[in-house]
């Protein structure tokens, strides 16, 4: 069952919705293990800034032991394991497959450890799940994206990493969406890895061919191929983002550029710290999955540009979100997100 951070959120800071449960351990402080896969990602970075920001701002966390670098499901796996031989009292993951890790997760719930995946689902059942709505979120891109092609013309169609979970869920999204303009057609369909550089040497790349394109919808690697249309004198068709600091400027300030940015916040990673701790303490959720939900601020209407005005924050890293925090999962400041210090550190 899922259901909406909309409608849980009240329900969970009021307690009434919440199952006693003995603790899984002693009371706090915990040791914390997070697993992820993609480094130099400016979302991730941000996600395990958030993730150490929470932990040192709830002081119920003692350390945290990192498992932050690139790498595949079997790595990942190995990870997993790693920390559930630490004995960590819970894991915080962002998976690169479901399938290729269930059975670490597994292992670390029959290890009496609390496992809370962020941003992705996952299959195994043991697991909590708080995630960005990421079906949502390329639904509300990709159509606003071919509403602005005039329902009809080609469209340059940039995924994040093949077998990801978020990018299975982004690409039924797209589907859904472009199921319901049968004249705009998919020109080039690639595979960012979510890094930047390989991004825009892409985009490039099919520019060069001279091929003509009405729109892009990018998997969150979104300023670079502003940068690379501008770079290279091509048009200036629509674009469609992340809610990243360097792409809502770029909507902010690039004229002639359309845009449109789908919230993303990395800021789910200090949430499902704090979910966590919740569990860890005896508060068992009523759901074992919870979505946020997304919003889109495009710069083609009055409130739209407002929206974007007020969401734009130049000091932050153009790759980070500039939802640096999720109401009521997150209590630190931005002096310590930016910080990016965890308990101890």
């Amino acid at each position: 069952m899922r259901i909406s951070l909309k409608t849980i959120l009240p329900v969970l800071l009021a307690g009434t919705t919440l199952a006693a449960a003995p603790s899984a351990f002693a009371a706090g402080p915990y040791t914390i293990g997070v697993s992820n896969t993609v480094a130099g990602n400016g979302w991730r970075e941000e996600m395990i800034c958030s993730i150490k920001a929470q932990a040192l701002a709830s002081g119920e966390v003692s350390s945290l032991n990192i498992a932050h670098r690139n790498t595949d499901a079997a790595g990942q796996l190995e990870d997993i394991r790693n920390l559930i031989s630490a004995k960590v009292n819970a894991i915080v993951v962002n998976p690169s497959d479901p399938a290729g890790i269930q059975a670490a997760l597994a292992e670390a719930s029959a290890a009496g450890i609390v496992v809370v995946v962020v941003d992705q689902n996952v299959t195994e059942p043991t697991a909590y799940i708080l995630q960005n709505n990421q079906e949502q979120y390329a639904y509300l891109g990709a159509k606003w994206l071919f509403e602005q092609m005039g329902g009809k013309g080609s469209v340059v169609y940039m995924r994040g990493a093949a077998g990801a979970s978020a990018d299975t869920d982004r690409d039924r999204g797209f589907k859904k969406a472009l199921a319901e303009f049968p004249d705009v057609k998919v020109a080039q369909e690639t595979f960012t890895g979510w890094q930047q550089d390989q991004g825009k040497q892409q985009i490039l790349d099919y520019i060069a061919t001279g091929i003509p394109f009405d729109g892009i919808w990018t998997s969150g690697i979104d300023n670079v191929i502003v940068d690379a249309l501008v770079e290279s004198g091509a048009p200036l068709v629509p674009v469609v983002g992340a809610d990243n600091a360097g792409f809502v400027g770029q909507l902010n300030s690039v004229e002639g550029l359309k845009g449109a940015a789908v919230t993303n916040p990395g800021s789910v990673g200090g949430a499902g710290v704090t979910l966590a701790l919740q569990i860890l303490n005896g508060q068992k959720p009523a759901s074992q999955s919870v979505l946020v939900d997304p919003s889109l601020w495009e710069n083609v209407t009055d409130a739209g540009k407002a929206q974007l005005k007020a969401a734009a924050d130049p000091s932050l890293s153009p790759e980070w979100p500039v939802s640096i925090s999720i109401p009521g999962w997150t209590t630190y400041t931005k002096e310590q997100i930016v910080a990016c210090k965890g308990p101890g550190e």
